[in-house]
């Protein structure tokens, strides 16, 4: 029986490490429609209209030194750090969540499906060197 249960967690583990590799994939997919304004080092030679996605969890949004931000994103993370619960809130209605962002040009109207955001946030948790990964 013992035996019967190890294998048994070994095979929840692997599909476990599977369906998070998956999630991994589909994130980096959503991120297509991510790169056109926003680059996912820190140390990429073309600046575009974003700023970086690089080590994003913990970081007070509105706070790269290098990066000109809105006002109503600088006045958005005076309290906040992104983390899970707030990139997805902010990722399905960034116009909503930060009224005056400049994402709301018409460009990026937000993602509806639940899945397509947890899948995007699990690709940028890959984009921090630390760890910082959402839980």
């Amino acid at each position: 029986m013992r035996r019967c249960l190890i294998v048994f967690a070994l095979f929840v583990g692997a599909n476990s490490a599977a369906a998070q590799d998956n999630l991994v994939a589909t994130g980096k997919f959503e991120f297509l429609r991510c790169k056109g304004c926003h680059n996912a080092t820190d140390t990429a030679t073309v600046v575009k209209k974003g700023p970086h996605l690089h080590n994003l969890f913990g970081r007070k949004p509105g706070s790269l030194p290098d990066f000109e931000y809105s006002e109503a994103m600088v006045t958005f993370g005076r309290d906040k750090v992104w983390n899970e619960t707030t990139l997805a809130t902010f990722l399905r209605d960034p116009s909503g969540t930060v009224p005056g962002n400049k994402m709301i040009d018409g460009e990026f109207q937000g993602i509806e499906k639940d899945e397509e955001v947890r899948a995007l946030i699990a690709y940028l948790a890959t984009l921090d060197p630390d760890g910082m990964a959402p839980q």
